[in-house]
Formats: structure tokens, C-alpha cells, sequence
């Protein structure tokens, strides 16, 4: 799928230099951080999930702690 990606003059010299510097395309380089975004995103996800789960288990022990 295709997409226009718009950077300030800034982020395109940034990438540009970036992307030289590791011997890839900025398009390779754009895809990366987006893959790494979304797999933050995802990780954060999951580690929330499991501290809800982990509240609800001990939330008595928690709500005698005072938390």
C-alpha cells in the first residue's frame, strides 16, 4: 500500500542522513521506525494488561497496603 508521508525540511535531511549513514533508503528507514512504533505500542499494551491482571489478583493485598 502506498502513502505520503509529509516531513519538514528538517525531518527529511534527518532521515536523508540517517538512512545514508546505514546504507539503506529512507523508505526502508521510514518502514523500520514504523515497525518499531507499533511494536513499542503493542509492548506497552501487553505490559498494561498484565499490571491490570496483576492488580485484580492481589487487589485485596493492594487495597491493605493502601495502594
Amino acid at each position: 500500500m502506498a502513502m505520503t508521508l509529509r516531513l519538514t525540511n528538517e525531518e527529511h535531511v534527518a532521515l536523508r542522513e540517517r538512512a545514508e549513514r546505514d546504507g539503506i533508503s529512507m523508505q526502508d528507514a521510514a518502514r523500520r521506525a514504523v515497525r518499531e512504533y507499533v511494536a513499542k505500542g503493542e509492548h506497552r499494551d501487553r505490559v498494561d494488561a498484565a499490571a491490570e491482571r496483576v492488580k485484580a489478583a492481589h487487589a485485596e493485598a493492594l487495597e491493605h497496603l493502601g495502594k
